[in-house]
């Protein structure tokens, strides 16, 4: 938590003098990353939309982040109680929230979808948002593993459709993936590059490929850890010892995988699979899938590659 409370100041106080140009920004989706999004958005100055399908969704997502944002000015004014009070008021006074997601698309200047994985559901609305948005507004989409051209294709601004891939907890972690498709023009890149910059994240640059970079390695790395499984060739906790302290990684990759969801990476796999089924890093695994056939998903249901239950 010391860390988190670090960063996250950090990035405010960083970001405060690099402004971009983009200054409404509509965030659709109230979920750990859409809160996330919005709630660094807002705290480095931009005026926030946050739509979701109920006011239900958005006041516990409202909530949820006032709780995030009191930790953290516990911490940054730890001495000046209400200096923390207006730190807190300010950056909540900068998101308003919104059930239909065309009425703040209307004035805005940036666009960030963090729905749900599904292209059908991404296409429709995005469809809906261009013809409400004006021209110079720039979309962008969370998606972790769907094509951005895919998603982009519903729309006729192909030239100011980009990808901003951030991570969770998105007040915490530092880096954001920025996605760029063939049609993408240089204006609308280099305004994506600068609004992840003004949030004081680290940009990296990426064209629109299956996972970008981090997944990319991430997700095909945990599925070899569970392919030495299925051959018999290592135990999953002998697997993450070895990584932890053979490669230094803060966490061996079934312990990440349980962390992360075997659901979620599961369906990224699959899709990649349908996509490039030539790719022998795409291979579906069948112990994976049995786990995820039988409702061990990980740390979220108390049992997956390890077990989780108190």
């Amino acid at each position: 938590m010391a860390q988190f409370l670090q960063v996250f100041s950090r990035s405010i106080s960083a970001s405060s003098s690099a402004m971009a140009q983009i200054k409404h920004v509509t965030v659709i989706g109230s979920g750990l990353m859409g809160s996330g999004i919005a709630q660094v958005a807002a705290a480095t100055g931009h005026n926030v939309a946050l739509v979701d399908q109920t006011d239900d969704i958005l006041g516990k997502s409202m909530a949820n982040m006032n709780k995030s944002l009191q930790r953290v000015a516990k911490k940054k004014f730890a001495d000046d109680p209400k200096g923390g009070e207006t730190f807190i008021s300010e950056i909540i006074s900068r998101i308003k929230t919104e059930t239909d997601p065309t009425v703040p698309a209307a004035n805005t200047d940036l666009v960030i979808e963090a729905i749900v994985e599904n292209l059908d559901v991404k296409q429709k609305l995005f469809k809906s948002l261009d013809e409400a948005a004006p021209q110079h507004t720039i979309f962008a989409s969370n998606t972790s593993s769907l094509p951005i051209g895919d998603i982009a294709a519903s729309t006729k601004r192909l030239d100011r459709f980009g990808g901003l891939h951030y991570f969770n907890p998105v007040p915490m972690m530092k880096l954001v993936e920025v996605i760029r498709t063939p049609d993408t023009n240089d204006e609308t890149f280099k305004s994506l590059v600068d609004f992840g910059k003004a949030m004081g994240k680290v940009t990296v640059e990426c064209k629109d490929t299956p996972g970008f970079i981090v997944n990319r390695l991430l997700v095909p790395y945990m599925l070899e850890a569970v392919r030495l499984v299925e051959r018999g060739d290592a135990s999953p906790r002998d697997i993450d010892t070895a990584m932890k302290l053979g490669a230094g990684y803060p966490m061996g990759p079934f312990e990440l995988a349980d962390y992360v969801g075997l659901d979620t990476t599961k369906f990224i796999i699959d899709g990649w699979y349908e996509k490039f089924p030539e790719n022998p890093l795409f291979q579906p695994s069948p112990l994976l899938n049995k786990l995820v056939s039988e409702g061990n998903l990980g740390m979220k249901t108390g049992k997956g590659f390890y077990s989780h239950k108190k």
